[in-house]
């Protein structure tokens, strides 16, 4: 079957300046990961970290949640600055945004897509429920999650039909499909926000309804 060659499509269209990082670039986190032979991409590593630091079930610190990518034993990393700049995305003006694939318009451009996509949004409910089985979540927060919820059997479905080499696939519906997936991304961006957001306003509410501390008497 005939494809059209050198034709690449971003998975997004034009996007807003970038903030500055702090701290270890995203090529240094890589690296890092590679390194120390991470089982989970990096892609899934951010969704993961973004969804443990917006989880109101206060989970340990974000090293616990690093180690957890190697399986619960952490190697010998001395830090992943990657967490503390994804702690900024609690900030209204700092949107979050799925790392950035260029695809070619092929079945292979399209099942690759769509399964990073996939373990993006995996990554970010692994993150957010860390060991609970279910969790209160505050009501925009469980919208967003039932959106995403949606989101990921359809990308699981394009997924399995792309790697289906006894389904037919033109290069026109590889187009049309590539289409859906950046308006899929834009969606999974702006429900992971608004799941931050949400959370992170209830867990300054929470921290406001604590008692103050006594002073300790001598």
């Amino acid at each position: 079957m005939g494809f059209q060659d050198g034709t690449n499509w971003m998975d997004d269209g034009p996007v807003a300046k970038p903030v500055i990082p702090l701290g270890a670039t995203d090529d240094e986190v890589c690296a890092l990961l590679e390194r120390y032979r991470c089982p989970v991409p990096f892609h899934a590593v951010r969704t993961r970290l973004l969804g443990a630091i917006a989880s109101p079930a206060m989970q340990g610190a974000p090293m616990d949640t690093v180690a957890e990518l190697w399986g619960g034993k952490l190697p010998p990393v001395e830090s992943l600055d990657a967490a503390n700049r994804l702690a900024r995305h609690r900030e209204r003006s700092v949107p979050f945004r799925l790392t950035r694939l260029e695809a070619a318009a092929t079945r292979e451009g399209l099942a690759r897509l769509a399964l990073r996509r996939r373990e993006g949004l995996d990554g970010f409910a692994e993150g957010l429920f860390g060991n609970c089985e279910s969790l209160d979540l505050p009501e925009r927060a469980h919208q967003a999650f039932g959106v995403m919820a949606q989101m990921r059997s359809m990308l699981e479905g394009m997924h399995e039909l792309a790697e289906n080499l006894a389904k037919p696939a033109e290069p026109a519906d590889i187009a049309e499909t590539l289409g859906h997936l950046r308006e899929l991304t834009r969606i999974a961006e702006r429900e992971m926000h608004a799941a931050v957001l949400s959370c992170a306003r209830a867990q300054r509410q929470m921290m406001r309804m604590l008692p103050a501390a006594s002073p300790t008497r001598h």
